[in-house]
């Protein structure tokens, strides 16, 4: 069964990110988004505390899908040929941000980072034990990742609002894919492909020297 209109469903992110892997390791823009559309609702589900990392997701979708639908579609239908695409025509401010701070290869490098906390955050509830503090195993994964980027008062707060996390069987309900057994099983199955997208993304930025874009 689909879930309900607006709600999070795990196994619908598993099928987007499955599908945004080509044989050629290409990462398609489309199913990657949609994939990120999922995430968002996770995030909403669990009430404002992730609300300063949810609206900037929505408003970074909201850009990379302008540009999915715009008038050079083509160039944006897998990340490979949008960063081929922008680096050749200067469209990306690799010093600072100036000209182009909305641009594909930045806009995806900020859900790019926002990405692992959640890889990490996801990983961490399948494998904690029953009784873990999920308040934990999210300062952990934020720390590992998305506080690097943040400022301390933003770190600050986000530490502390993941202290009224709920506990972990809580979230593994919140997945929409029956028991907390299952929904175990099924982020065995899902995290693989985010992890894939996560890799292939992390070695093009690297090659094209994109990881830290201002």
């Amino acid at each position: 069964m689909a879930a309900a209109a607006g709600a999070f469903s795990l196994r619908e992110v598993l099928g987007a990110f499955q599908a945004a892997v080509t044989e050629r390791r290409e990462v398609l823009l489309g199913p990657y988004l949609r994939g990120w559309r999922g995430l968002v609702r996770f995030l909403n589900s669990l009430g404002a505390i992730f609300s300063f990392i949810s609206k900037d997701a929505v408003a970074k979708i909201q850009i990379m899908e302008s540009y999915c639908g715009g008038e050079r579609q083509e160039e944006y239908r897998t990340l490979q040929s949008m960063v081929a695409y922008e680096l050749a025509s200067g469209l990306v401010d690799l010093q600072r941000r100036s000209e182009h701070p909305d641009s594909g290869c930045r806009t995806v490098l900020r859900l790019h980072r926002a990405l692992r906390w959640l890889q990490l955050f996801l990983e961490g509830l399948r494998t904690a034990q029953e009784d873990s503090k999920t308040s934990t195993i999210c300062t952990d994964s934020y720390n590992a990742s998305l506080a690097t980027y943040h400022p301390w008062v933003v770190r600050k707060a986000a530490t502390v609002a993941f202290c009224a996390l709920p506990s972990r069987n809580a979230f593994l309900e919140i997945m929409n894919v029956g028991t907390p057994e299952e929904a175990v099983v099924m982020l065995g199955d899902a995290l693989p492909h985010i992890s894939s997208v996560y890799g292939i993304t992390e070695e093009l930025y690297a090659q094209h020297k994109l990881l830290n874009l201002p």
